[in-house]
């Protein structure tokens, strides 16, 4: 039954009915996916998407090389970044980056090198004429990845690049496609485009001060539209 095609959903309920049939204690592990998947009649590939579903839910929770267990997952426990990206809200989002980004910025004014501003500039510009979200997701995307690579700290690579994931969530992609045709496809696209140019310019400028505004007043754009479009 290991090769039957459930889908998630389906999946999902079995595996549900299984942890209620067997009565799991807290913190019980659940069983290794080779044997589970087989039980709930799923490849392991879509069992994996159905626990997926759960831990989302805190009804198990997963600890890489040791197994799942049943329950929320313990305070000294830390969340993936993916289930974390899964968790979060537009506005959860865009609140860290406020937080976050405008100090990166600014240490990328006192350490860009002439070609790594050519290469920020180049971002700017294909993300002020992108024709469609994807295209703008993609040219911001790499802008902000590319602001972040010029500090050259690998623990804020790694923030910008967990950030990055969550534009491949579902949630993200519906709220800013529509922040997008709601702004006008090209004028939104020019907006953006013009405010990734301005932090180009402070931080080919060597002005920290300068480059910290232009991305926090950028990144507030932002949350403005698409938290105005969140609640409505």
């Amino acid at each position: 039954m290991a090769g039957t095609r459930l889908t998630t959903d389906e999946a999902t309920r079995r595996l549900r009915a299984h942890l209620r049939q067997r009565a799991y204690g807290p913190q019980d592990k659940l069983e290794p996916e080779r044997v589970l998947a087989p039980k709930i009649g799923c490849s392991r590939e879509t069992l994996r998407a159905a626990l997926d579903v759960l831990e989302k839910e805190g009804l198990i929770w997963r600890h890489v090389g040791q197994g799942t267990f049943v329950g929320p997952r313990p305070a000294h426990e830390t969340i993936r970044p993916s289930v974390l990206a899964e968790m979060a809200s537009p506005a959860d989002v865009l609140d860290a980056r406020l937080l976050i980004e405008p100090p990166i910025a600014g240490e990328a004014a006192l350490r860009a090198t002439a070609d790594q501003i050519a290469l920020l500039r180049g971002h700017a510009l294909r993300s002020s004429e992108a024709p469609d979200w994807q295209s703008y997701e993609q040219a911001d995307d790499a802008f902000h990845k590319g602001i972040a690579r010029i500090t050259g700290n690998p623990l804020l690579i790694a923030f910008l690049d967990v950030l990055s994931s969550v534009r491949g969530r579902a949630r993200w992609q519906r709220q800013h496609d529509l922040a997008f045709r709601r702004a006008r496809k090209k004028e939104y696209a020019a907006h953006q485009g013009r405010m990734h140019l301005a932090i180009v310019e402070a931080i080919a400028a060597r002005d920290p001060k300068s480059a910290r505004q232009a991305m926090f007043d950028h990144l507030s754009a932002i949350r403005a539209i698409m938290v105005h479009d969140a609640v409505d």
